[in-house]
């Protein structure tokens, strides 16, 4: 959509009263082809994707709360696809390429910046753990470069580099196409596409139930009604055991609170996104200056989306352990998102035991890089019926089969 420099500001003066709405607000209709529960940036990207790429355009997203309100609004925005085994890194390289194209895509600025993803390394133990790693990657078709120390100082300078550091920073590898995207972005340029597409985005819509019958499920059960359907995704990430308690089928995934804050903003000082194995921290600068901060999960089953001080304390301290020229800096605001995690930290990506019902969840600390590839996976699924070539491996029958894939180091705290 265009707007001219007038038009702009005759927006401006009037408080946008008369601004164009940036998708349709529906009304639930009685019958869909597809239900998509959760109205995050995997449920939108879905619905797109099933409009754009397979023509199926009776689609309704339902969204309990507001669009993007969950998870895809309480992350970290960093993008990467630096994954250990072959599975994981030709999904989440998709996922990469998908956002180099995205604001093209959708006509909407997802400001993606593609800053560099740091990993620092500790010890010459990391170092060599590290060397695996980026060559694993470069196999696998994903770029990768190892830094020395030298090259470190010249790219993070306001690291601790001294002799009394608690950590030595010896060098690290980084991905130099992994980077940053604003996450309320993604999630409005999928909305309004979907919408402009025919999606009916349904939002302050709670599924309470499930219609099922002798050919597996006809519908879903809302505080709006009824709404019928042979077809349902589930991509409601941390409550996803809930939807699934519902249906009479288990998950083997466990919700945890993922903190994560902002600082005030200050001048440009870091380019990159760093992260640090050893204190479990990462973090990133904003556009607005703000320091976007990260570490671990809160150590007990939560759906709360708040979090703990232990957990506040532990990751300001790992990052002043990184950064001590950052002990002056004020927090802004903290807050935390319900993640679903999985045994072996691989989603959870496949039909499920009730026939109609497919799952997107088990991200873990990993959703929002992996919304583009998401979204495209689940609308090739839903609509052929099977799994698409890159989730192949990430159904539920690899904990019958024993074919886990664990990628709990490259995805435990790096998000």
């Amino acid at each position: 959509m265009r707007y001219s420099l007038y038009s702009l500001a005759k927006q401006a003066i009037n408080g946008h009263r008369d601004w164009p709405k940036a998708w349709r607000n529906a009304a639930p209709k009685s019958r869909y082809d597809v239900v998509i529960v959760g109205g995050g940036g995997h449920g939108l990207a879905t619905a797109y994707y099933l409009a754009k790429n397979h023509g199926i355009t009776n689609v309704a997203v339902l969204e309990k709360g507001w669009i993007g309100g969950g998870n895809t609004g309480r992350n970290t925005t960093v993008v990467r696809s630096n994954y250990l085994f072959p599975e994981s890194a030709a999904f989440y390289d998709h996922s990469v390429k998908l956002y180099e194209g995205l604001s093209r895509e959708l006509n909407y600025n997802i400001m993606f910046s593609q800053r560099g993803m740091i990993t620092l390394a500790h010890s010459r133990h990391d170092l060599e753990a590290q060397r695996r790693w980026a060559n694993a990657m470069r196999l696998n078709g994903v770029d990768s470069d190892l830094l020395t120390r030298e090259q470190m100082q010249s790219y993070v300078p306001a690291l601790d580099y001294s002799p009394s550091a608690r950590f030595p920073v010896v060098g690290g590898f980084i991905q130099r196409r992994g980077g940053t995207a604003r996450h309320d972005a993604v999630a409005w340029g999928y909305a309004r596409s979907a919408s402009a597409l025919g999606v009916d985005i349904i939002q302050n819509c709670e599924v309470t139930g499930f219609e099922l019958g002798s050919d597996g499920v006809c519908g879903v059960h809302t505080s709006q009604g009824k709404i019928s359907s042979g077809k349902v995704g589930l991509t409601a990430a941390g409550h996803s055991t809930l939807l699934a308690n519902q249906l009479g089928f288990r998950l083997p995934l466990t919700s945890y609170a993922l903190q994560a804050f902002v600082s005030e903003p200050i001048k440009p000082i870091l380019d990159k996104v760093v992260l640090s194995p050893a204190t479990g921290v990462y973090l990133s600068q904003s556009d607005k200056g703000e320091l976007v901060i990260g570490g671990g999960l809160d150590l007990y089953a939560s759906y709360a989306q708040r979090g703990n001080l232990p957990t506040v304390e532990a990751v300001t301290s790992g990052m002043l352990t990184m950064f001590p020229s950052f002990s002056r800096l004020r927090m802004l605001r903290q807050w935390a998102g319900v993640v679903d995690i999985v045994h072996d930290s691989t989603p959870i990506f496949g039909q499920a035991p009730v026939k109609g019902i497919y799952l997107n969840c088990g991200w873990g600390t990993g959703g929002f890089k992996a919304i583009p590839a998401g979204g495209w996976c689940m609308a090739h699924m839903i609509a052929k019926a099977e799994p698409h070539p890159l989730t192949a491996a990430f159904g539920l029958d690899r904990f019958t089969k024993g074919a886990l894939i664990d990628e709990a180091a490259a995805s435990g705290i790096a998000h």
